[in-house]
């Protein structure tokens, strides 16, 4: 219900392709790469934050990519995803990593104010590339 929840927020619901099948085994199989933290208020779950390590060869250090961060709309400004933030930095510097990272969509100003006040820096200067379907099948079939 949050990955469909997030999605609806982000108006991306039409790229959700994800199964529950495939959470399960991605966060419960023998060799996890992705983790995540739930969030509760008064005992039940309220939102997640999906996060996996990163490796930056200009550090020498890893860090944690922040996939997805959500929180029940209704609970916002509560203080739980700033909460889960925290844990994930706290996570960070407990391990000795370099960075903690993760991109927001251009026109979620809300979400953009609240990665600042947190101390977020947004990098204007990066601009994100992705290969997927046929472009990656064709990729991955060259050479």
């Amino acid at each position: 219900d949050f990955v469909r929840a997030l999605a609806d927020y982000e108006k991306l619901s039409h790229e959700v392709l994800a199964t529950e099948a495939d959470i399960t085994r991605d966060f419960f199989g023998p060799d996890p790469k992705v983790y995540a933290q739930i969030a509760e208020w008064e005992g039940k779950p309220v939102g997640f934050a999906l996060w996996f390590y990163t490796y930056s060869t200009f550090q020498g250090r890893y860090g944690i990519w922040l996939e997805d961060l959500y929180v029940d709309p209704a609970l916002r400004g509560k203080g739980i995803g700033k909460a889960l933030l925290q844990h994930l930095a706290q996570r960070c510097v407990s391990e000795g990593l370099g960075r903690f990272e993760w991109w927001v969509l251009d026109w979620n100003e809300p979400s953009i104010a609240f990665y600042k006040s947190q101390g977020g820096v947004m990098q204007d200067e990066w601009t994100k590339v992705r290969v997927e379907g046929e472009g990656l099948l064709k990729l991955g079939r060259s050479g």
